[in-house]
């Protein structure tokens, strides 16, 4: 039987001024012709499955493309040339239009012909409904309905390129609330480090994947029925008392047994999803990657660098193109009211910045001042959306300079009248206080104690001083899960969180 990859439907979008790959299954040997207005790709179906790849093409709307392998045919109408990204994380990306702060007012008043949506369908398992999701997925346009359940971060982002490129922009969602960059990784990619190995081997060493596939799936089912009620006893909870411990909801209701058992239902589970969702959307022409996540590796912030940069080379290399614009959100303030300030967030900020500036077509997208107290899914995801089109205006289209797209983001230091001078990119005009005063700076000497430190605005330098550290050797800015942002550019945008020091 002939098919093209669930991705491919009507309304879809195609990447404009690149090859456009198109792909799906067939039948062994036949020769398969793909059409699209009047640019013709022919391609061989080998072992069950066929690549074409059609001519560049400049932006239009209204196309229609033909598949045939000379006994059957397919058809897909109303297909737009543009842009394409695909937006990839866990909740924070994955966050809905529907729920996120002006959500619904934009659903029931709003107008964004150019900007469409494919969710890649949220299947743990290949099980007996897998082909039937893929089935009902497809592009959809913007409507009330239909962009209720689309990422708004993604919408954001698309809503501000279209407008400033006057293109339609198409995003691909393949993300999912609750999972670590391994979830979205090949094994041979999470074993290949020493720093990520542990991903798998604690994984593969588990009794649960010894049972049979289908004793697994129902225990994984048993799991799931359990946790649905017990969420919902724990949202009644919290609605009434919001500020309630977890601890003492656990107390209240039972133990929370999530994620479940790990085992081959769980999506969770390593190199899960990157088989179920990431590869039945590769290799669609697009143009780069936007991320949210980090929140569900907060256990082993010292081990992110090495997941995160090797998620970014795998995503690339499954695209056959090492220098695919990949733009990440920095993680925002967040802390529960319960939990003590680890500072593991601010290891993630730091390998996420840190992977801005060692690989190349990166961008990052602070939002340091869009986190909410108490609260792991800040509702305004306008400004995420819109600092990663930023990126993207700046990076990939060059429409933007860079002090348009950053606040400013430390550089290097120097010893200066017992202080310490600290100099910044992307702050040539200077820095703003959002604020009574300029607050989360701080020092250490070399006893390594870190003491509140006070900080003037020099032009497009701060310099730090402390009458507690006479002599300061190291100095850090907003090193805390969560706290009060006041340093800005004059642009608007935050200063990124940092520390002069990495250890």
């Amino acid at each position: 039987m002939l098919r093209a990859a669930a991705v491919f439907s009507d309304h879809m979008v195609l990447q404009r001024n690149k090859k456009i790959c198109v792909f799906g299954q067939g039948v062994t040997g036949r020769k398969i012709s793909v059409t699209l207005g009047e640019d013709t790709a022919m391609a061989r179906c080998r072992d069950g499955r066929w690549m074409a790849y059609l001519p560049e093409r400049e932006a239009g709307e209204g196309l229609g493309m033909e598949i045939s392998d000379g006994e059957e045919n397919i058809r897909f109408t109303d297909i737009a040339v543009g842009e394409v990204w695909l937006a990839g994380g866990q909740s924070n990306m994955e966050l809905e239009l529907k729920d996120a702060e002006g959500g619904k007012e934009i659903l029931q008043n709003g107008d964004f012909p150019q900007v469409r949506f494919y969710y890649t369908p949220k299947q743990a398992y290949m099980g007996e409904d897998f082909e039937e999701a893929e089935r009902n997925s497809r592009w959809e346009r913007f409507g009330e309905q239909d962009a209720s359940k689309w990422s708004a971060v993604g919408f954001y982002f698309a809503a501000e390129l279209a407008r400033r490129l006057q293109v339609t922009v198409g995003v691909i969602g393949c993300n999912w609330g609750g999972t670590s960059a391994s979830c979205w990784m090949s094994r041979d990619a999470i074993v290949a480090q020493e720093a990520t190995r542990s991903y798998v081997e604690e994984y593969e060493s588990s009794d649960l994947i010894r049972k049979p596939e289908t004793e697994q799936i129902r225990e994984y089912r048993e799991y799931q029925a359990y946790q649905e009620a017990w969420d919902k006893k724990a949202a009644s909870i919290y609605e009434r008392e919001p500020m309630t411990a977890f601890d003492k909801v656990q107390e209240l209701i039972g133990p929370c047994r999530y994620p479940g058992p790990m085992n081959c239902a769980n999506f969770t589970r390593p190199s899960g999803l990157y088989e179920t969702m990431l590869k039945r959307v590769t290799p669609y022409t697009l143009r780069g990657f936007i991320y949210y996540q980090g929140e569900s590796d907060d256990h082993r912030p010292q081990d992110y660098y090495a997941l995160f940069t090797g998620l970014i080379r795998q995503w690339r290399q499954d695209w056959g193109d090492d220098g695919l614009p990949f733009l990440m959100v920095q993680l925002p303030m967040h802390r529960y009211q319960h939990d003590p300030d680890t500072k593991n967030w601010c290891v993630i900020r730091e390998s996420q910045m840190r992977a801005f500036r060692m690989l190349r077509n990166t961008g990052i997208a602070v939002v340091i001042d869009c986190g909410q107290f108490h609260e792991i899914h800040p509702k305004n995801k306008k400004p995420v959306g819109e600092r990663l089109a930023l990126q993207a205006l700046s990076g990939v289209y060059h429409l933007l300079s860079e002090e348009e797209a950053f606040g400013p983001v430390y550089r290097d230091f120097r010893y200066r009248d017992n202080g310490m001078e600290l100099t910044f990119d992307y702050a040539r005009d200077g820095f703003v206080c959002h604020g009574e005063k300029i607050s989360g700076f701080e020092l250490a000497g070399a006893d390594g104690v870190f003491l509140e430190a006070r900080a003037a605005f020099e032009g497009s330098r701060i310099f730090l001083y402390s009458e507690e550290v006479s002599e300061p050797v190291m100095a850090r800015y907003l090193w805390t899960n969560y706290g009060e942002v006041t340093v800005f550019g004059v642009n608007g945008l935050p200063m990124a969180p940092f520390r002069t020091h990495i250890f």
